[in-house]
């Protein structure tokens, strides 16, 4: 198998919610949007992620119910710890809920925050001098 990874797709029990808080409260536009089933956002070169109504993804998957994420961060890097503040200020403007307050992290340097969406997927919001995203994607950690 490649070491490739296309989608993320994760269960959302309230499918307008999530848009309410990505489209109308961060801005995102989808790639996709299926009402009532599924909504996909491109979130890198090759990668999107698919918020799918919570009983649609369970019949899909074979499962009986639903899980609700579950420890899983998706983690949004940024160039500076103002910007932490920021896109955190705005996270919370849309909806989120704040778990962490911007500040340093215990492990590696790291200045981050969590935020978590209406639907309770945990967002990191961080600045590490040591990440770079370079211009194909890659992510270059030194």
């Amino acid at each position: 198998m490649e070491q490739q990874l296309h989608f993320i797709t994760l269960a959302t029990h309230d499918l307008d919610d999530a848009r309410s808080f990505y489209q109308d409260g961060l801005g995102w536009s989808p790639a996709l949007d299926v009402p009532d089933e599924v909504i996909f956002y491109q979130v890198a070169p090759g990668l999107l992620l698919g918020l799918f109504r919570a009983d649609k993804f369970a019949e899909d998957l074979g499962l009986g119910t639903a899980p609700a994420p579950s420890g899983v961060t998706l983690s949004h890097n940024v160039g500076s710890r103002e910007e932490v503040h920021d896109v955190v200020a705005a996270m919370a403007r849309a909806g989120g809920v704040l778990l962490k307050e911007p500040q340093e992290s215990a492990f590696g340097g790291i200045f981050h925050a969590a935020v978590r969406d209406p639907n309770k997927i945990v967002w990191e919001i961080a600045h590490n001098p040591g990440w770079h995203v370079l211009d194909d994607g890659t992510v270059s950690i030194s």
